[in-house]
């Protein structure tokens, strides 16, 4: 080819020698220019797998159950058994910028606190409720106001009572007969309805009936729950007071269902209180209530603390700290590294080379710094416990959770072999939207339990034997879902509730031309 340059200026001199060096370039690198001197450096997929499920897995490009396109594995190189699903990896430079912080897997002691509340309470095996034995009135009431400290043999009320007169009366006629046992039986009957011992002497010695008998304090302490005044009206079984001791007192907490089992009687306690920061009370467990609260899902745990100087006063607030029993050889990583979830618990591990997987694990106990590994992990391993909800966000679109090399060859063979999944199931269904020229629709289906599919939103391709003309927006009704050789999902019956039977083309001989016309009617309609 001869190229003959005019005078047309250096701009076209300069166009001309730059596409000469363009093909010339190109010619190293092409051949012939049919096939490529240098090869495509372009990765071949391993496997393709579903977005939504990582337990569907093909050998070639397609659709997953759901419709969404496939996403191709590629072999990045990476070695190891906890290679597979799942693995992700990331260069160091974006782990940096990211913040990752890994910690080992390790076995060590394990102490547990239980932080709960509480209310102060009087120690109910020193407390004493008054009750009188008899009817009468009060005439004298000697402690005016719950929260007065009283002594042991401090008089409390005077009462007036019929039967108390009658019963000093008997004791005045026998002592008058000098009949012994008359004598005996009337001095029971004073101590039974409590008169005191002093009133009983002083009756035998003046031989003169008193008409108000004053009731003495049976124990020192302070009044709670006072129902009394003068001029009241009691009989037995009246509550006129109650008399506690505060020189020790209970604290009423309560702990968690799952935290029960890590209490027991006698574990050591600490208390602090609101009103008096920096104090502190060390007690014990004194006992655990045998019962459950069904609303609060809670178990009730008494305390016993010591009060000398009567600090602890009854319905203070308190917080409470169990100091449950360490446990050693304890498998532990640190809280923040455990990504909790409403399935299940995981964690996100961190492999040699930039890779990481997220595994699931069984999470016992917690404390303020970590958390028990129950399985899942082993000591030595590496977790990462900051920047973990980035990486598990990536990694779980296709993760089984699952370690590669976790289930021994024992356990392949001794477990049960699963009934295979139906290809068919029925569900009900309502029907978003229709479209005609495709034969699909667009349904809201409840929970697939054959098939372990959620509630969701789906398009479906309505099978040739439907009539799809009977299907309207906004129904409610119960499909068929089949899959088909292809793996593709489809309606293949459809039944209304109002129909007796399910919605089958009944005349399969039906003209095609009035059929299309009728669903070109319908799509016009939803226009």
């Amino acid at each position: 080819m001869t190229i003959t340059l005019k005078k047309t200026g250096p701009l076209i001199i300069s166009a001309l020698l730059g596409a000469a060096l363009t093909v010339t370039a190109y010619s190293l690198f092409v051949g012939d220019g049919q096939t490529p001197a240098v090869k495509s450096s372009e990765k071949t997929p391993l496997y393709w797998v579903a977005p939504m499920d990582p337990n569907y897995t093909r050998d070639k490009p397609g659709k997953s159950p759901m419709g969404m396109d496939l996403i191709p594995v590629y072999d990045d190189g990476a070695s190891g058994a906890d290679t597979g699903p799942g693995t992700i990896k990331i260069s160091p430079e974006v782990i940096n910028n990211m913040g990752v912080r890994t910690a080992l897997v390790e076995r060590k002691a394990f102490h547990s606190e239980i932080k709960t509340v509480g209310y102060v309470k009087y120690d109910e095996d020193q407390l004493v409720h008054i009750h009188p034995r008899v009817e009468g009135w009060i005439e004298k009431l000697h402690v005016k106001a719950a929260g007065d400290p009283v002594e042991e043999g401090q008089p409390l009320y005077e009462i007036y009572s019929p039967a108390l007169v009658n019963a000093q009366e008997e004791l005045i006629i026998a002592l008058g007969r000098n009949n012994a046992r008359l004598i005996e039986a009337a001095e029971d009957r004073l101590k039974a309805l409590k008169l005191p011992a002093n009133t009983i002497r002083d009756l035998k010695k003046t031989k003169k009936v008193t008409q108000t008998i004053t009731m003495y304090a049976p124990q020192s302490g302070v009044v709670d729950n006072l129902n009394i005044r003068e001029g009241f009206f009691v009989k037995p079984g009246t509550t006129l007071m109650s008399i506690g001791t505060l020189d020790q007192v209970w604290v009423e907490a309560e702990v968690f269902e799952r935290q029960v089992l890590q209490v027991r009687t006698g574990l050591p306690v600490t208390m602090s209180l609101d009103y008096l920061p920096g104090k502190t009370w060390v007690g014990k467990v004194d006992y655990i209530y045998p019962t459950l609260n069904a609303k609060t899902r809670t178990v009730k745990v008494r305390l016993r603390f010591d009060n000398e100087n009567n600090e602890l006063k009854p319905n203070m607030f308190t917080q409470v700290i169990i100091h449950a029993e360490g446990t050693d050889n304890t498998l532990l990583i640190p809280k923040e590294a455990v990504i909790r979830s409403g399935r299940f618990d995981r964690v996100v591990l961190a492999l040699d080379g930039g890779r990481f997987k997220s595994v699931k694990v069984n999470v016992g106990r917690f404390n303020a710094q970590s958390a028990e590994i129950l399985s899942g992990l082993e000591a030595g391993e590496k977790i990462v416990v900051s920047a973990q909800f980035l990486l598990d966000s990536e990694s779980s679109k296709t993760s089984d959770f699952r370690r590669m090399n976790q289930q021994s060859d024992e356990e392949t063979t001794q477990s049960p072999t699963l009934a295979p999944a139906p290809d068919s199931v029925w569900v009900e269904a309502t029907i978003n939207s229709l479209m005609p020229d495709h034969r699909m629709i667009n349904v809201s289906h409840e929970a697939i339990e054959e098939w372990q599919w959620p509630k969701m939103t789906m398009d479906f391709i309505v099978a040739e034997q439907v009539a799809f003309s009977d299907l309207k927006a906004a129904m409610t009704l119960h499909i068929e879902i089949t899959k088909n050789e292809d793996d593709q999902y489809v309606v293949s019956n459809v039944h209304i509730p109002a129909s007796p039977a399910p919605n089958q083309k009944e005349d399969q001989e039906m003209d095609h031309e009035n059929m299309d016309h009728s669903e070109h009617n319908q799509h016009g309609n939803e226009k």
